[in-house]
């Protein structure tokens, strides 16, 4: 029985009869007429139906009750046809079924049609397209779009076609509820089945789609619009495909909108002009740039101060800063004032090049001028001041900021919890969003240096998340910058499951998070360890409906490159290329420069033709990344021939690209080539910098050249080439691992080495304008010396404007170390950490060498334990350090011991480590444990050398073990670690003669 309305007399009789399977489809797009059928008509046709049934005609009565069914106009009328039919035994066909759904789709009852349709398919009627069509637009009516769309597709799978208006309902859901890539699939399939469409639709389809990025679906659509629909695209259409292609970085098609545009009559504007010339300028194609500029005047649509200002930054972003000035002064002159952005670029220029104070001028100006400097020029200004040093100027420059009324964002706290004391990342949160609360009114506290009130019943976390609470009470735009500065500020503390549920509830209260937002988090989940669950998260975010852009994929792929997944970072590149996102050039150089470390040239020089041929030009960048890595493989003549041809692609060679080249050279000992280049840089007007220096001096220094390296050092400081910190600590370590083993280090070089090193060194005395002459020479060959400029040194470092960090404490613990001063390596260690900063595995590796080297085996273990005991987890190189110290030392089972525990913690010892447990064993006159541990260096497929396998058989040999001896002189022929027996005659091992006649016993 079927269910409906219940002022509505409606009865079935369950007669049960074959029920003809005529199709109504015919009758699906009939209108319904505007008049009631006259009730003597209407008399006629039911005696008329009731006549043929008698006569047992039943499909022309079904035909007849069907008519009538089709020509009411009222739902009333409908119910009496189908009452009669029932209540004379004309059981219901599929077509009755049809027509009676659709009128009342028609009239207005959807709830009473789907109560109609499950009826019909309790008396097992099988739907035809007509009564899945009516059902389409029924389900859409009652809010089910995901079963208007089953029954779509269904109806497509079984070959029928829908009709326009089911094509017409479903899509304008989807298109309403922003299911544009639902409504792409959609209108796929209506292409293919050749029904049409009207204009709206493809309107909307290719605003909504390049409003998702998804450009290449929205060609697709504007291309089929007059093949389909007689409608040439509007300007409309036009401007939305152009803006997608440039949001995408499509510039080359975008362009040829712009000229399809023109070819149609209609006119570029000022506002794409803009647009596509800063596409170019982004990408690095300043000349591409410049043309669209040269051509926008030539079509008589002069440049407004947006367009000049993207002029000024591209150039100023190329280098060009006196350029970028002069278009600058050129604008002023136009009586083109600039604007906020302007001079927000101009401030950021002059912070790159560290011109500080011409920065803060401007700054000045702009109050002048009326112009409020937006948080991102402050925060330009803050980070330059911090790499200038002036962090007392810092402070003043926040507070001028929030009187202002300008308030902070994710950015500028990125860049203060940089430069501030780790661990105080919540602290730092807790008054940035005060700060926001208070709309920028001032804390009375000064954010670097003042205190905060905490309640002491609630943790930090609990008082950030009531704050929270305030902010989005007040405004909802504020409460956005504040999750995105908290679950920074979670993610900087490793906490990436309440980063993770900050962010769900930000969208639960309706911020929608911003990229940067899902960056930290990606960031923050591959330092955890948990790189598997980022696929995840991408998820989460389409889910959200928020489409990753190329930053967050750097991102990814940036975070994968460093911990060495390359078959992710690769498949991030494959799924950017599917969904029509082109990488950029920083995504193939992370990539390439991760290859490049690992010595895969071979996959690195594919990768680079699989850029090219995507039309990604490369730059600069990616053309040293490839001479880097050429000469880490010893490639040289490659990276020569590399170096000629980025300069026949128009890219001039830059200091970085001649520093990589010349460093490459000397590391390979082609010194003589390094000068060749040396000076012809020096001919193009460039000055040795400091990367140049640090790479040669680091090079020497592993060489044993600490003379020479000492001479570049002092040259490198009397030119006052500024040292960052890196080179400081490259320094302190090269030269501190030098100390005790100067004799031995030292290298005999030739004549004609010894020439090239001088001409190097008067070539970079010429780059410095500085005489060869004052050039100091030290001695090194006195260890004292050494230690005394190492300690010069450290001492030097300690005294910058570096603030300190854990590689340059390392360093520094380190050098002492190996200038066996522990008691000054453990100040170091404890200042460090009053200073907030933890030590690390390599920090306690650093102590436990020390212990180690000096003979004090049981304060080695003492850390060791310690290490474990604070949840620092031992790694392979701090094993195998302590089972060095323990072999040294003989305390073979507590060195047995650590070995076992090294095979529990999945690390296998290196060939090292078995060579010093064999010749323990062997010096305890261990044969047996030796042996298993020789069997297994073996499996791991390690080569004893030669003294070892030959002092292990000396030792079976004594003990008469004659299957385990020739076991090992089988290895020691077949893999040619010593000469053959017969050539041997004897071999003295720790003062025991060993005679060919043993020898040949064992034979």
């Amino acid at each position: 029985m079927i269910k409906r309305p219940p002022s509505y007399s409606f009865h079935f009789k369950t007669r049960k009869r074959k029920i003809s399977t005529c199709s109504a489809a015919a009758y699906l797009d009939i209108p319904p007429p505007t008049a009631t059928l006259p009730n003597g008509h209407k008399t006629l046709c039911f005696s008329l139906a009731e006549n043929l049934f008698r006569r047992g005609r039943l499909a022309s009565a079904q035909e007849i009750i069907q008519r009538i069914v089709t020509d009411s106009s009222t739902v009333p009328d409908a119910i009496s046809t189908v009452d009669f039919a029932a209540s004379r035994g004309i059981n219901l066909s599929v077509g009755i079924y049809a027509a009676f759904v659709r009128k009342l789709v028609d009239l207005g009852e959807p709830n009473f049609a789907y109560t109609v349709y499950c009826e019909s398919i309790n008396r097992s009627i099988q739907p035809n397209a007509s009564i899945t069509n009516s059902m389409i637009i029924c389900f859409v009516k009652l809010g089910k779009l995901e079963e208007a769309r089953l029954l779509f597709d269904k109806l497509i799978g079984n070959g029928c076609v829908p009709c326009n208006a089911a094509c017409n309902v479903i899509l304008r859901e989807l298109c309403g509820q922003e299911m544009f890539l639902e409504a792409f699939d959609c209108f796929v399939r209506i292409r293919d089945a050749k029904m049409q469409l009207g204009m709206w639709f493809y309107n909307v389809l290719i605003d909504g789609l390049c409003s998702k990025g998804c450009v290449g679906d929205a060609m697709e659509v504007f291309n089929l619009m007059p093949k389909r629909t007689s409608f040439l695209p509007t300007l409309h259409n036009y401007k939305s495909l152009f803006y997608g292609l440039c949001k995408r970085g499509w510039v080359v098609e975008a362009e040829s909108i712009c000229g399809k545009m023109e070819a149609r009559g209609f006119f570029v504007d000022k506002v794409m002009y803009t647009t596509l010339m800063n596409v170019y300028i982004k990408d690095k194609k300043m000349k591409m740039g410049v043309r669209i500029f040269l051509r926008m005047l030539k079509m008589g649509c002069y440049p407004d101060t947006v367009t000049y200002t993207a002029l000024i930054q591209g150039i100023a972003k190329m280098g060009y800063f006196e350029k970028a000035w002069i278009l600058y002064n050129q604008m002023n002159e136009s009586r083109m004032l600039p604007d906020a952005v302007t001079y927000h670029v101009m401030i950021s220029s002059y912070c790159n090049v560290g011109k500080v104070d011409c920065a803060r001028m401007l700054l000045n100006n702009m109050a002048h001028c009326n112009l409020v400097p937006s948080v991102h020029t402050y925060t330009a200004l803050i980070a330059a001041l911090y790499r200038s040093n002036e962090v007392a100027e810092i402070d003043e420059l926040y507070k001028s900021m929030l009187g202002h009324g300008v308030f902070p964002d994710h950015v500028l706290f990125l860049i203060l919890m940089k430069n501030s004391r780790r661990g105080n990342e919540l602290q730092l949160c807790f008054l940035m969003l005060q700060e926001i609360f208070k709309n920028c009114c001032g804390l009375e506290a000064s954010l670097l240096s003042g205190s905060i009130n905490i309640n002491p019943l609630m943790n930090l976390e609990q008082e950030i998340e009531l704050l929270l609470e305030k902010i989005i009470r007040s405004n909802l735009n504020l409460a956005k910058v504040a999750f995105c500065i908290y679950i920074t500020a979670l993610c900087e503390r490793g906490k990436a499951g309440a980063a993770l549920a900050c962010l769900r509830k930000m969208v639960d209260v309706g911020c929608i998070p911003s990229p940067f937002t899902f960056s930290s988090l990606i960031m923050c989940f591959c330092r955890n360890g948990h790189s598997d669950s980022i696929k995840s998260l991408i998820d989460i975010m389409q889910d959200w409906g928020i489409v990753p852009d190329s930053a967050t994929y750097s991102v990814m792929v940036n975070e994968y490159c460093q911990q060495k997944d390359l078959k992710s970072a690769f498949l991030v590149l494959d799924q950017m290329e599917e969904k029509g996102l082109k990488p950029n050039v920083a995504i193939y150089d992370s990539i390439i420069s991760c290859l490049s470390r690992e010595k895969k040239m071979f996959e690195a020089e594919t990768l680079f033709q699989r850029m090219l041929k995507a039309g990604v030009h490369p730059d600069e960048t990616v053309y040293v990344t490839m001479i880097n890595g050429y000469f880490r493989s010893g490639r040289i003549l490659e990276a020569h021939q590399l170096f000629e041809k980025m300069i026949q692609y128009a890219f001039p060679p830059s200091l970085d690209s001649y520093t990589a080249l010349i460093s490459g050279l000397v590391k390979n000992n082609e010194i003589e080539k390094g000068c060749v280049y040396l000076d012809r840089m020096l001919r193009d007007g460039f000055v040795p910098n400091a990367v140049i220096y640090a790479s040669l001096i680091c090079h020497f220094l592993r060489k044993g050249h600490l003379e020479f390296a000492f001479r570049l050092f002092d040259l490198m400081d009397r030119s006052l080439i500024e040292i960052d910190l890196v080179m400081y600590i490259a320094l302190v370590i090269g030269f501190c691992r030098n100390i005790n083993g100067v004799k031995q280090k030292l290298c005999q070089v030739t004549g004609a080495s010894e020439r090239m090193r001088e001409r190097l060194l008067q070539l970079l005395c010429q780059g410095n304008f500085l005489p060869k002459k004052n050039i100091l020479r030290f001695s090194a060959n006195s260890p004292e010396a050494m230690k005394f400029f190492a300690f010069k040194l450290m001492y030097k470092i300690k005294g910058t404007r570096f603030m300190p960090n854990l590689y340059l404490y390392n360093g520094i613990i380190a050098g002492f170390c190996w200038a066996d001063r522990i008691k000054d390596a453990y100040i170091q260690f404890e200042k460090m950490q009053s200073e907030g900063l933890c030590p690390n595995e390599v920090t306690f590796t650093i102590l436990i060498g020390a212990h180690c080297r000096a003979g004090e085996i049981d304060h080695a273990i003492e850390l060791f334990n310690l290490m474990n005991a604070n949840a620092y987890s031992p790694d392979k190189v701090t094993y195998s350090t302590l089972l060095k110290g323990l072999c040294k030392a003989s305390r073979e089972i507590d060195a047995l011991s650590l070995f076992f525990t090294m095979h529990k913690r999945g690390f296998f010892p290196n060939k090292a480590s078995y060579e010093n447990l064999i010749r323990l064993f062997c010096a305890r006159h261990l044969s047996i444990p030796a042996f298993k541990l020789f069997e297994e260096m073996l499996a791991h497929n390690y080569l004893p050398r030669q003294y070892t396998a030959e002092w292990l058989l000396h030792i079976l040999h004594e003990e008469e073990r004659l299957h385990e001896s020739h076991i090992v002189l089988d290895m020691m022929h077949n893999r040619a670690i010593t000469k053959s027996v017969a050539e041997t005659n004897q071999v003295v091992l720790y003062g025991h003669p060993f005679t060919s006649v043993a020898l040949t016993n064992f034979s």
